[in-house]
């Protein structure tokens, strides 16, 4: 019963841990791309207006996810 209970925990504290970093990832990401798209949209021409949708595409899921961060940790302390 106790192997089980320490085990749970391991597992549950590994997760909680591998969650927690992989948030930390994404906010960083996130800040490394509006940083470039803010560099981009600096210079003129064709091909940076097309980087800059690019990054978009990868900018918007980034801040959704930024968001859904923000409200958990919201929560947390409301809680």
């Amino acid at each position: 019963m106790i192997s089980t209970v320490t085990t749970s925990t391991v597992t549950t504290v590994t997760s909680v841990a591998l969650a927690a970093s992989l948030g930390l990832v994404a906010v960083l990401v996130l800040l490394l791309l509006l940083v470039q798209k803010e560099a981009v949209t600096a210079v003129a021409g064709p091909r940076a207006k097309a980087f800059g949708r690019v990054l978009n595409t990868a900018i918007v899921p980034l801040l959704m996810a930024f968001a859904f961060i923000a409200v958990v940790k919201i929560g947390e302390v409301l809680r």
